[in-house]
């Protein structure tokens, strides 16, 4: 049987991760992906591949990866060829820039958005009795996989959703791989032609939800034909409990690597990397993770997975903050800082975590600090961060109690965020150790 994946979305993470797995896998006959900006389709095509530089332990490794077969969704005949491929394909992910463009369309005569295209492909798919089809969904989102499928649902008559939805599965993700778009000039572009580079770590422990298969809970309805369903991607990890894992890349990773960056802005470094000169702040980025995150998601959910346990969660985190200060990585602080506002959200990865030490009676005083050096990034006066702060999470109906004591706890550590630099960025454990 050939096997064809399809990607939408052709970033580091479509590039890096799923298109590389595909292509290293050797299970795939057909390699397509979906791309908005022109240049990049024209080089790709031409060169019928592209490369992904990808950072190991001790080297930067540059893989062709091919051959691909790339399209632009607003040019007609690009767009039918899409709908083919979807058609005929076995796997496909989406790696987009957020949820909102599933239904984004460059507002041409016909819709050319990825819920569109997958609607119309998937309804080709089912009439012409093609092959089951998974789409993993990586908009690092937790509802990803629920909001696409409603998106193409939404353009699927009501007499073939049945049918239509008999023969694919849409599946969420935990992707706990660094990447990005670096400038450099030992990178190599993605083809010959274009200047801009992919690099990502070499990392792909990429957790799934579970494939339903017949006699599961909730899988009544689906076609017998999945029992034998296998995957062309073996190398990703099927869970079935996601949200946990979801929680600890939210609170712990993403946390972290926040916390990382806002201190790294204090510093005035330019890259995550450049945290190895300071043994310091990455031990308190360390027990930040260890302690304010572990603590309560440990005891939350000691009896899921061993990674729960004190041992593997341990693991998991001085796992994560090597691959973070590699230099084959080069992260920058930039990226993984950028949109502050956002990460100080009442529910996302610096609140977030807080909110969740404080449920388990743990003090947040790390990532209290890392939402202040937020602050700083977006140059808030301290007298104006309780008003900032309540009012960006007042969309999110924070309970105004609660709010008060977050807030409180970060207006502490902002005072002693400017000592900090006053006094010229002593070692932090002068800081850590006064809420020990």
């Amino acid at each position: 049987m050939t096997r064809t994946f399809v990607g939408f979305g052709f970033g580091a993470i479509q590039a890096g991760l799923f298109l590389t797995e595909a292509h290293l896998s050797h299970n795939f006959d057909h390699l397509v992906v979906a791309e908005v900006l022109p240049d990049v389709v024209a080089g790709v095509r031409a060169a019928g591949a592209f490369t992904v530089n990808i950072g190991h332990a001790d080297h930067i490794e540059a893989l062709t990866v091919g051959p691909v077969e790339i399209y632009q969704p607003g040019v007609a005949v690009d767009r039918a060829a899409l709908i083919a491929a979807v058609a005929a394909a076995s796997e496909m992910a989406t790696a987009l820039p957020s949820v909102d463009f599933y239904a984004r369309s460059s507002g041409g005569l016909v819709d050319d958005s990825v819920s569109a295209i997958l609607a119309a492909g998937l309804r080709m798919k089912a009439a012409n009795g093609g092959p089951l089809a998974v789409v993993y969904t990586a908009e690092n989102n937790t509802r990803a996989a629920h909001l696409l499928k409603s998106e193409v649902l939404a353009q699927i008559p009501g007499s073939e959703q049945a049918q239509v939805m008999s023969r694919v599965q849409f599946l969420d993700t935990i992707i706990g791989k660094m990447s990005g778009v670096p400038e450099a000039a030992d990178l190599t572009p993605i083809a010959p032609g274009l200047t801009r580079c992919f690099l990502v770590e070499a990392f792909n422990r990429i957790l799934i939800d579970q494939i339903q298969r017949p006699g599961m809970v909730h899988a009544r309805h689906l076609d017998p034909a999945w029992q034998a369903y296998a995957r062309g991607i073996t190398v990703f990890v099927e869970k079935s409990e996601l949200q946990p894992f979801a929680q600890a890349k939210l609170y712990g990773h993403n946390a972290g690597h926040a916390l990382a960056a806002y201190l790294g802005h204090e510093l005035g470094l330019t890259r995550i990397d450049q945290l190895a000169g300071r043994p310091d702040v990455l031990r308190y980025v360390r027990d930040a993770m260890l302690y304010e995150s572990g603590t309560p998601l440990c005891r939350r959910y000691a009896t899921v997975d061993p990674m729960f346990s004190p041992a593997g969660y341990r693991a998991f985190v001085d796992d994560l903050v090597a691959r973070m200060v590699s230099p084959y990585v080069r992260d920058t602080i930039a990226r993984v800082g950028r949109d502050p506002a956002r990460k100080l959200g009442w529910n996302d990865r610096l609140v977030g975590a807080m909110r969740l030490a404080v449920a388990d009676s743990v003090t947040p005083h790390r990532y209290a600090t890392g939402a202040a050096a937020a602050l700083d990034w977006l140059s808030v006066p301290l007298l104006e961060r309780p008003h900032y702060l309540h009012q960006l999470w007042a969309a999110d109906n924070a309970d105004p109690s609660e709010a008060g004591y977050m807030s409180e706890l970060i207006v502490r550590a902002s005072a002693r965020l400017q000592s900090w630099s006053a006094e010229g960025f002593p070692p932090l454990e002068t800081v850590e150790t006064q809420y020990e």
